[in-house]
């Protein structure tokens, strides 16, 4: 779910996820949440990848995961990426006490390919 006019981010997730075997489906830019659902639910993918510069995942990610709610019994993976410094660590961070708070069991795998040692 690209959301700021380029497609770098989910190219470099998409690709990450192709190297290791996934088979990737790469949808279009500037898909509102309903239609990145959608896509998702038809094609029964496992994970969905959102690319934001400009801090977009902080509407665009609980939107989303408000139109996949209604498909319960599938667990539904979400992936953020963007640039150092845009909050994704701090909105991980709540979007995580949030959903543990409802009960819900959640997992965080953080791949930084800014770093040196071990990137993406």
């Amino acid at each position: 779910m690209g959301q700021d006019g380029h497609d770098r981010g989910q190219q470099v997730i998409a690709s990450a996820f192709a190297d290791l075997g996934f088979d990737v489906d790469v949808g279009p830019l500037f898909q509102a949440p309903a239609e990145v659902a959608r896509q998702a639910v038809e094609a029964d993918v496992h994970i969905i990848g959102v690319s934001s510069f400009a801090a977009g995942h902080l509407t665009f990610v609980p939107a989303l995961r408000a139109e996949l709610a209604g498909h319960a019994g599938h667990a539904r993976r979400v992936g953020i990426t963007g640039v150092p410094g845009v909050g994704k660590s701090t909105f991980i961070d709540a979007l995580g006490t949030y959903l543990t708070g409802c009960g819900h069991t959640v997992a965080v795998l953080a791949v930084d390919p800014y770093r040196r040692q071990h990137p993406g």
